[in-house]
């Protein structure tokens, strides 16, 4: 039988981290790109990103687990990149969707870690396999839009 040990919660604390900190970086894209279509999938991203942290912190919570709050340092200096490279940038259109794919590919990375775990629950299991799905279909419309910027 399965079983929730403290890693699979230290993992889930630690993807919970990184979905907060995509869900700022994805409200911060969409504040500083002005093509309508970008603005409106960042956003879409971002909310996505919020709806997976409550998923993830009711799993977490759902197994007797404390679960992290807020983001992290890394996030922080991330978003702060991405500020610093709209200001010198001419095109931070492109340079927008360029970080969102690394940020993309770099979360599928991690939700194919967690997934990894052989003691998963088949309930985190669904969560995790739902998300990173999501994560890997939204790559290829990332790409569509960098034609467009």
């Amino acid at each position: 039988m399965n079983t929730y040990t403290e890693k699979v919660g230290e993992k889930l604390n630690d993807l919970l981290e990184k979905t907060y900190d995509a869900e700022k970086g994805y409200m911060k894209a969409s504040e500083n790109v002005e093509h309508s279509a970008l603005k409106k999938f960042f956003k879409r991203k971002a909310t996505e990103r919020y709806n997976f942290g409550h998923e993830l912190k009711a799993e977490i919570k759902s197994f007797g687990h404390d679960v992290d709050k807020g983001g992290s340092l890394a996030g922080k200096v991330h978003r702060t990149w991405m500020d610093v490279k709209t200001f010198v940038s001419n095109d931070n259109a492109e340079s927008m969707l360029e970080e969102a794919i690394r940020g993309e590919k770099s979360s599928v990375d991690e939700y194919r870690d967690v997934l990894s775990e052989t003691s998963l629950p088949p309930s985190t299991k669904d969560v995790l396999s739902k998300q990173k799905n999501i994560i890997e279909n939204d790559l290829s419309t990332i790409n569509r839009l960098e034609d467009l910027a």
